[in-house]
């Protein structure tokens, strides 16, 4: 018989929540039959992950290949919004998976919620990045929001009723977030918001935006202020839809703020939170795009071993050919290198250590740098046929490009790693 785990059971008269339907999950009975491992997929679990994490793992590995994996190839050609595979894992209770329980969620830490991105990206990198920016856009909200706020807001995110996009990047200042340039003018109860922010994932589909903008020029960083922004506001208007090459579902645009009216209740913190927000949501969510980085990896080695097992040159399978296994084992060591350089930096900030920026900017610059070597060695593997789409690595190593980039280049993270140690050189 399924049970509630002490952390997720309700607590009064609460009805149950996701956390408890979730928990059943969690919890069945071990004696029941589970899906058949893939080929490299290890018998033996992870030791250093909890009973109640690998379940999780399990459920959203199932739903991810039963429900998002068969539409993979749909939502990257016509660039389709992932819209009904949100609401799948909505129905799961994994759209709350990083909101407290009082607000609808199960609040199953950064460790839960990297497992579940993994899965995810595993199947359909476009569904990962539009589910795990709900994270780094709801951190400010979950850590500096008002009550008001978090009622208004955190309960229909962790239902899916809305999504949310997270909105620092501009032109002038992408890697340099200090730098943004989008203003905001007190004017009475409200603020006015005026700039263009760029490279908003789902930020056309948003129903409330995390927007950075600054109080003060002068002040610089500590000018920077955080607003919930609703796409209803007067003098919001979204922009440019980028045309992109991976990720395609994954909807980017660009959004105009011409004295965009925020009520001075929708503002996050007190001014001059906002860098500080920022830096640790990106902080949180780096470990994230690593669990992203690895799912995409971990799926071009199961298309590559299943081709090499299968594929026949000279009278043999091309696995048998020494070439091709240095290649696979080569790509299994850095998937598995990955996975546990991302469980490392989410437990390191699910203990609470009190900085966790080496180890999230390490997960994150490993992971994604790893991902596209995985994935061009999973279309090398697969010759011609691994330079058309009717496989899937092609897509995956247009995918895995991205997680080199965003939530800072992989050439920043390489910075935050010396000054971190120490080497950093400073003027």
């Amino acid at each position: 018989m399924a049970r509630i785990c002490d952390a997720c059971r309700p607590s009064g008269d609460r009805r149950a929540s996701d956390a408890d339907r979730i928990c059943h999950r969690l919890d069945a009975d071990p004696r029941a039959p589970r899906p058949r491992a893939r080929h490299n997929e290890s018998v033996h679990p992870e030791f250093w992950l909890t009973d109640d994490q690998r379940a999780l793992r399990d459920l959203v590995r199932q739903v991810a290949r039963e429900r998002i994996e068969p539409l993979a190839a749909h939502v990257d050609e016509t660039e389709a919004y992932p819209g009904d595979q949100l609401k799948v894992l909505a129905e799961q209770g994994v759209m709350g998976l990083w909101i407290p329980e009082a607000y609808g969620g199960t609040d199953l830490g950064v460790t839960g919620f990297c497992l579940a991105v993994e899965e995810i990206a595993r199947a359909c990198a476009s569904t990962a990045v539009v589910f795990l920016v709900q994270f780094a856009a709801g951190y400010p909200l979950v850590v500096a929001g008002t009550e008001d706020q978090k009622r208004r807001y955190l309960p229909r995110l962790a239902s899916g009723e809305i999504t949310t996009a997270f909105s620092l990047s501009e032109s002038g200042a992408g890697s340099d977030a200090a730098s943004i340039a989008t203003t905001a003018l007190r004017a009475g109860d409200r603020y006015l918001l005026s700039g263009t922010k760029m490279w908003v994932t789902n930020g056309s589909h948003a129903g409330v935006l995390t927007v950075f903008a600054t109080v003060d020029r002068g002040r610089g960083r500590r000018g920077i202020t955080a607003f919930l922004v609703e796409p209803t506001f007067p003098g919001f208007a979204i922009g440019k839809l980028e045309r992109k090459m991976g990720i395609r579902g994954s909807p980017t645009a660009a959004i105009h703020l011409t004295d965009c009216e925020v009520p001075i209740e929708n503002r996050l913190g007190e001014e001059g939170d906002g860098f500080r927000l920022a830096l640790g949501a990106l902080e949180r969510s780096r470990p994230a795009v690593a669990a992203q980085a690895a799912g995409i990896a971990q799926a071009a080695l199961d298309a590559a071993v299943a081709y090499a097992r299968e594929r026949h040159q000279f009278g043999q399978p091309i696995a048998s050919f020494q070439g091709v296994q240095f290649m696979l084992a080569d790509m299994a060591m850095h998937v598995h290198a990955s996975r546990l350089m991302v469980h490392h930096a989410a437990a390191s900030i699910d203990r609470g250590a009190p900085t966790t920026a080496l180890e999230s900017s390490m997960a994150k610059c490993f992971a994604s740098d790893s991902a596209m070597r995985v994935a061009t060695d999973a279309v090398q593997i697969f010759g011609g046929y691994g330079y058309t789409r009717e496989y899937p690595v092609e897509r995956l190593m247009r995918d895995a490009k991205i997680t080199q980039i965003y939530e800072g280049t992989n050439q920043v993270q390489r910075l935050v790693i010396a000054r971190e140690l120490g080497a950093g050189a400073r003027g």
